[in-house]
């Protein structure tokens, strides 16, 4: 394991940390359920980043480890993803018959949204020819400290069951399982705001 600095991208970094984002979710389960094809998941997979994860660049939180083996989107408390836009990508790309699960799991996700001010990660990965070398814990190390600097809770939903662990680890607590007809399973989770460390 290697130590990796973390630093904030800036918007004109946007391809190089949508490119490692890409990488990192071409086998996520819900994913790659949503756009099956790989030439789709390739052409589309930009598209809903931006979507998801945008906003982190004007609150200095789209984060990057100094080499871009790995990044992360958080979005500030009252920001959120452009769920429309989101929305229109997965209709026009996913296929027809899991349409109706798709809205019952977006439906489920703002269920499970905490109501008080919190952090959001949308997107968290690292480059597969760079995972197991501590990227995703630096990226998280370094969120968690600003959110413990103001006081407010984080949440996320994890959409690989093998990356709960590393949330767990984090402080994070699973709220419950989102799951609908042929999807795979979503498991929301939140971190509680804790005492920041000097």
């Amino acid at each position: 394991m290697t130590s990796s600095a973390v630093r904030s991208a800036s918007r004109n970094e946007e391809g190089a940390v949508s490119a490692v984002i890409v990488l990192a979710f071409a086998t996520d389960p819900m994913t790659r359920w949503s756009l099956g094809e790989a030439q789709t998941y390739l052409a589309v997979m930009p598209d809903l980043i931006r979507a998801f994860g945008a906003a982190a660049y004007d609150s200095d939180s789209a984060y990057v480890s100094d080499d871009f083996g790995g990044a992360a989107l958080w979005l500030p408390p009252g920001v959120e993803p452009d769920i429309e836009t989101l929305g229109h990508l997965i209709r026009k790309n996913a296929d027809p018959a899991i349409m109706p699960d798709v809205d019952a799991i977006f439906e489920a996700m703002e269920r499970y949204h905490p109501k008080v001010p919190h952090w959001y990660l949308p997107l968290i990965g690292a480059d597969p020819a760079r995972q197991g070398q501590g990227i995703g814990s630096a990226l998280m190390r370094h969120a968690l400290a600003r959110c413990d600097r103001e006081g407010v809770a984080a949440y996320l939903e994890s959409s690989n069951p093998r990356n709960i662990p590393l949330y767990q680890r984090h402080g994070f607590e699973v709220l419950g399982t989102i799951q609908i007809g042929s999807s795979p399973v979503l498991t929301p989770m939140l971190r509680p705001p804790q005492p920041a460390t000097s």
